[in-house]
């Protein structure tokens, strides 16, 4: 009994040793696990950090590098313009501008900002050729041209770059000597175990390679159009500029008193209009044209298509060249728009007819106000097709291009404070309540309502202007007869307080 007592008792030593053993192991691994996980975790965030801050760093390089390449060109073609002005001569030499005068005009043209220190009728034929040069090359729509030839070119070479790769690698695999027949068994052992790796690689090169092509083609393909229609845009309107000044009599007088070439004045005019710079090579900029109605007509259009009207021109024009070529480039182009490309000017279908919508509701409202309040006033002594017309010309380049056929400070505060808001807005500005991605439906009417009522909303800065120039209509009286007490600032002052 002794015997089995001590044997019990050694048994239970042993497996209490055993157990706790068991557990300091499984204790000691159990915190090794968790230091592994912890460790893990913190590497992990460590990676995503560094990989994050990586992707800002070099979006913001490129952000960085695509500003200075900008100022870098704006500046270059500003200083060529100024040294070509200076070296010109003028008209009068008698009345020379200063160099100061002509750097800030030079500046102004390329930028298509259309400030000007100096009388525009003090240039001669060939400083208006330099001026329309600058327009025309510091235009939105050719610097974007630009763009999109540097996006072509880039993808061009990462293709050629890739399949140089692609092809070094083959001839390398081509030509590996072989060593013996043991060493040829053992490479086709090798080549028969990583042969579905090879073939996944290789489609997934293919796909990728394939891929870029496609954005290159279409990336081409956009430059073709863009290009064809910044060069139609131009001719016809410089064309039919230039027909109705030789066969307008008033118009031809107009032009030979200011002693103005025909073509200088169709082509100045045309490119200034459609890069919305606003720039005439007269003093009184469209004023003495205020009864062409014609004249007026022609240019509406271009100021129109060369600023808010240009996205739905342009994907007008690629839906009509993909149905008619039936090119896959073209079709991918019209189908994705601004995600087969980047081109921040091609916008959805359905966005460009909301926005052509949009620009035709504020031209309305601008031409109505101008009408109501100037039909007396700023408007008098024309007739009433010729009144109709000057509104609708004000209206179309208050967004942006900033020719006038009348005087804008003998306008209403009225109409003054609704073409300001127009020049505040951007040029694609658009009411649109449906969702970004035209190809997505929501069934939920709910959903549909809150989108309607938020675009509808308008914002704080829309809600004062609209009261400013109600106050301005219903005082109108009183602002012409106690401008002292009544201005345009002194109401702005008390509407936003």
């Amino acid at each position: 009994m002794a015997g089995a007592h001590k044997l019990g008792e050694l048994l239970h030593r042993c497996s209490v040793a055993v157990l706790d053993s068991a557990t300091s192991r499984v204790c000691s691994l159990s915190k090794a696990y968790a230091q592994h996980q912890v460790t893990e975790r913190v590497a992990r965030s460590r990676r995503a950090l560094r990989c994050s801050a990586g992707q800002v760093w070099r979006r913001a390089a490129r952000l960085i590098s695509s500003l200075l390449v900008h100022v870098f060109y704006f500046a270059a073609i500003s200083c060529v313009g100024w040294g070509l002005l200076t070296a010109l001569k003028v008209r009068a030499p008698h009345r020379r501008p200063r160099g100061i005068d002509m750097f800030f005009t030079a500046v102004s043209a390329a930028t298509v900002s259309s400030m000007s220190a100096v009388e525009m009728e003090v240039f001669s034929n060939g400083q208006l050729l330099v001026l329309t040069a600058l327009m025309f090359i510091g235009g939105e729509v050719f610097v974007s041209l630009v763009g999109l030839a540097s996006k072509w070119l880039e993808l061009r070479k990462q293709i050629r770059n890739r399949s140089r790769v692609d092809s070094h690698d083959d001839d390398v695999e081509l030509e590996t000597p072989t060593a013996d027949t043991g060493a040829e068994a053992a490479a086709d052992a090798d080549d028969s175990r990583s042969i579905a790796t090879t073939a996944t690689e290789a489609e997934y090169i293919t796909t990728v390679v394939d891929a870029k092509m496609l954005r290159r083609n279409a990336v081409r393909s956009l430059f073709c159009v863009v290009l064809a229609i910044l060069l139609v845009v131009h001719v016809v309107g410089a064309v039919s500029v230039a027909a109705y000044m030789r066969a307008a009599p008033g118009a031809r007088r107009t032009l030979r008193r200011k002693a103005l070439d025909v073509w200088t004045f169709a082509v100045f005019t045309t490119v200034s209009t459609f890069s919305s710079c606003g720039y005439m090579p007269t003093n009184e900029n469209m004023i003495v044209f205020r009864r062409d109605v014609p004249l007026q007509l022609l240019l509406a259009p271009q100021a129109l298509v060369g600023n808010t009207l240009f996205p739905p021109l342009l994907a007008a024009c690629v839906w009509a060249a993909a149905g008619a070529t039936g090119r896959e480039d073209l079709a991918e182009v019209a189908r994705k728009g601004r995600e087969a490309t980047g081109y921040y000017h091609l916008l959805p279908a359905r966005r460009c007819w909301m926005l052509a919508g949009t620009v035709v509701g504020f031209i309305a409202v601008q031409v109505a106000l101008v009408c109501a309040m100037e039909w007396g006033g700023a408007l008098q002594g024309l007739s009433a097709g010729e009144k109709v017309v000057n509104a609708l010309f004000l209206a179309v380049n208050s967004r942006h291009t900033g020719e006038a056929t009348l005087d804008l400070s003998t306008l209403a505060p009225a109409v003054l404070v609704l073409f300001v808001l127009m020049m505040y807005l951007p040029p694609y500005t658009t009411w649109f309540p449906f969702e970004e991605n035209s190809t997505t439906t929501d069934h939920s009417t709910e959903s549909q309502g809150i989108r309607f009522l938020k675009s509808t909303v308008l914002s704080q800065l829309s809600y004062l202007t609209v009261f400013v120039i109600a106050i301005c209509i219903t005082e109108r009286r009183k602002l012409k007869e106690d401008p002292l007490n009544f201005n345009v600032l002194n109401i702005i002052v008390e509407v936003v307080r």
